[in-house]
């Protein structure tokens, strides 16, 4: 046993090969790496797949009750310091390697055949090698110094994946602020790693969670200080995880590829601040007020990133606001000290979420093989709409991906969810009822997403049609191949008049619903309004095998994964707390009483009617009776005109206009911080070069003048010059020796 522990040092580096080969291929034989590039796939899959399995190995020893493994080797040693790099296995370690590698895996699959047509597809695959890499080595980490290595590493590969398009103003732009903001919070971390440092004077978890128990336990003036270390440390944690008010950085870095969303956003690099405030669990537990900021930075994250996700066009957009409500549902479990049902929603949500992004890339990735179909429109959730008939598979695993999200048993987010709200009551009350209302704006909003994309009809308009196509060209996988007979009838589309098109769709037996009007009348609330015509010139359809494949697996993830907290017998048998129980020994529960069946099936009945109300609204308004409703505003199918209408109206405004311009929180910050700074550094560069830089010339100049008029003075005889020369040295004498 201690030897498959001794050899686990190694599991970050397996991924590397691939980065190294890709980047040594393109520099020496650029042509050759090229032409085989679709074969570099194959590698990436191949190498974590290996970690997967070491991984497995690893759980099933900490579920079997292995104890903590900790292996470290002496990289600097002083008389003052030393400071010691190796790896840590326990439970939250496996629990992040199974994550990273099983999720990792699908989304190499699916980039196999999502990223053919790209030209950066072997850049892709480095930079997602390198990016698995790093996040393997942050997760098995045996100190904060190591860590903080990790961490940078973890956030350069994000920056280089989110402006992935580059020469996209967008994606430059997204990148850009990714980075800046997640500079903000690894300064923060940073300096509580140097400060808890200063206090303790090791980097080792074990020293830190002793030394500041007793600061605490005795009541000592480094108290205070290390109060405000852990604070830093929980700024870093903000940031990565996309937490109020760090938050701003995650709608945008939707920019990426659509993998990137699945692996990077939804399951793995956001996951890694909340891995760091479960890996110092111990030391918050210690500080109660760091504690109490946890939660309520959590509860207003919760309902933030519900309210702004009610009226996001982008399908993708309103993942990510959904992405980091969840996360805060799980930062709300940790400040209330539910270590085991932040971990459990943890690993719930990063197999469902990941199943609606790489849902979504495939919804988008058919979007954008409609002939003069822009990339830029083929995240826009209002020119969508009936894809149920071209799209069955994605449409079937959207929506249990989006029941396990909306908390409706069996699937797996219901059985975490529902184990928050119920510590949460216990916890604090108003708390509780504003996560069982963000629980109800959940289920909403992603039956929302679900029904524009999916229900109703895809409507086509030919006015204006460009006649041009998106694919660059047909590619071969590795794991299968493309239909090519709808890129040939898109090609003949592409060719004909507008009468043409109507008639070719009619012969091809395809139930498109021709709009000449233009695309679906918006007029309601969290809706878009008056929105462009979009030029529609084919039909889409289901996406390869290789993209549908990690769907299905992950689908299989979503129905089984929430079994695992699962008691069928006495509190603490289910296979979770057995899996945290070696090396968390403040999780022991009662193994002396049985699991309260009836409690929790009254809990759930509540829960479950919470999100059954949001599903019936979101029906309501955007489901089958549409086409009753759809010249209504929604103050209509309420109140008549009079006072109420007058009170209503701008409520409904309000809100709407809330949730698109994402609370305001993005004008705000462009307002005072960035024009605050760009003011900042605007006076800056005035003074040093109006006032520095004037008083350097005003001396040089004066120093001109005065020879200028020393030059006129002279009139060339010695002895005067030898007269004045002493006169002024008396002078200075006298002074001098008077002094």
């Amino acid at each position: 046993m201690e030897d498959t522990y001794q050899y686990a040092w190694i599991i970050p580096f397996v991924p590397l090969p691939v980065p190294i080969a890709i980047g040594l291929g393109l520099l020496l034989v650029p042509s050759a790496t090229k032409n085989i590039r679709r074969i570099w796939a194959f590698p990436s899959v191949l190498l974590l797949s290996l970690v997967m399995i070491f991984s497995a190995d690893l759980s099933i020893r900490q579920i079997n009750g292995s104890p903590m493994y900790q292996y470290v080797v002496s990289w600097a040693i002083t008389n003052d310091f030393s400071l010691d790099f190796g790896h840590l296995i326990d439970s939250l370690t496996s629990i992040m390697l199974i994550l990273i590698t099983t999720v990792g895996i699908m989304v190499l699959i699916y980039s196999d055949n999502y990223m053919s047509h790209d030209r950066g597809y072997l850049r892709f695959f480095a930079y997602m090698s390198f990016f698995n890499a790093s996040m393997l080595g942050l997760v098995t980490s045996s100190n904060l110094i190591q860590i903080y290595i990790f961490w940078e590493l973890v956030g350069m590969c994000s920056y280089l994946l989110i402006g992935f398009w580059f020469t996209r103003p967008l994606a430059a732009s997204a990148c850009q602020k990714a980075f800046v903001t997640n500079r903000v919070g690894d300064f923060g971390l940073f300096l509580g790693i140097l400060g808890l440092y200063w206090i303790t004077g090791s980097f080792e978890f074990r020293d830190l969670f002793e030394i500041a128990n007793n600061l605490v336990d005795n009541n000592e003036t480094g108290s205070l200080f290390l109060i405000l270390c852990a604070f830093l440390l929980f700024v870093g944690t903000v940031a990565k995880s996309a937490q109020f008010p760090l938050h701003v950085w995650l709608p945008d870095a939707m920019e990426g590829p659509t993998p990137i969303s699945a692996l990077i956003h939804a399951a793995t690099m956001v996951a890694a601040g909340i891995f760091l405030v479960a890996r110092l669990f111990p030391l918050f537990t210690a500080i109660p007020s760091i504690m109490n900021i946890i939660s309520f930075v959590g509860i207003i994250t919760i309902l933030l990133g519900a309210t702004l996700a009610l009226s996001q066009r982008d399908i993708k957009r309103s993942l990510a606001y959904s992405t980091m409500s969840q996360l805060g549902y799980i930062m709300l479990a940790l400040g209330m000290g539910s270590y085991r049902a932040a971990l459990f929603h943890l690993i719930t949500h990063a197999y469902s979420k990941a199943l609606l992004f790489l849902g979504s890339g495939s919804i988008i990735h058919s979007m954008e093989t409609i002939v003069g179909y822009s990339p830029d429109k083929s995240q826009n959730m209002a020119l969508m709409g009936g894809l149920t008939k071209y799209v069955p598979i994605t449409k079937t695993s959207f929506l249990l991906g989006t029941l396990s999200l909306c908390g409706i048993p069996p699937l797996a987010c219901f059985w975490s969810k529902d184990e928050i709200l119920n510590d949460s009551w216990l916890y604090s009350p108003i708390f509780a009822i504003i996560a069982c209302f963000t629980a109800g704006l959940t289920a909403f909003y992603m039956f929302r997403i679900y029904l524009l994309t999916f229900e109703g009809h895809l409507n086509v308009n030919f006015q204006n049609y460009s006649g041009k196509k998106n694919n660059a060209f047909y590619s071969i996988s590795i794991w299968g191949k493309r239909e090519p007979e709808l890129i040939k009838n898109s090609c003949i589309f592409s060719t004909m008049n507008n009468k043409e098109k109507a008639s070719f769709i009619s012969k091809k037996a395809c139930p498109i619903n021709i709009n000449y009007n233009g695309v679906r009348d918006m007029r309601r609330p969290f809706i878009i309004k008056n929105f462009a015509n979009k030029i529609i010139s084919a039909y889409p359809y289901e996406s390869d095998n290789t993209m549908l494949l990690p769907l299905l697996l992950l689908v299989l993830f979503t129905l089984l994964v929430g079994f695992i907290g699962i008691p069928f017998g006495y509190e603490g048998s289910d296979i979770l707390s057995r899996w945290l129980t070696p090396s968390i020994n403040f999780l022991h529960s009662n193994s002396n009483s049985w699991f309260d069946w009836y409690e929790f099936f009254i809990n759930a009945i509540f829960s479950v009617s919470i999100a059954s109300l949001g599903i019936f609204i979101a029906s309501t308004l955007y489901g089958p009776a549409y086409s009753y409703f759809h010249n209504f505003h929604l103050i209509n199918l309420f109140v008549k005109k009079g006072p109420s209408r007058i009170i209503c109206d701008p409520i409904i405004n309000g809100i709407y206009n809330w949730s698109y311009n994402r609370g305001y929180i993005d004008v705000f910050y462009a307002k005072t911080l960035t024009r605050g700074i760009r003011g900042l550094a605007d006076l800056t560069h005035f003074f040093d070069k109006q006032v520095i830089d004037g008083i350097t010339n005003v001396i040089g100049l004066s120093s001109f003048f005065v020879a200028e008029i020393i030059k006129y003075i002279g009139g060339g005889r010695i002895s005067s010059y030898i007269f004045f020369y002493l006169f002024y040295v008396s002078i200075f004498l006298l002074i001098f020796f008077s002094l």
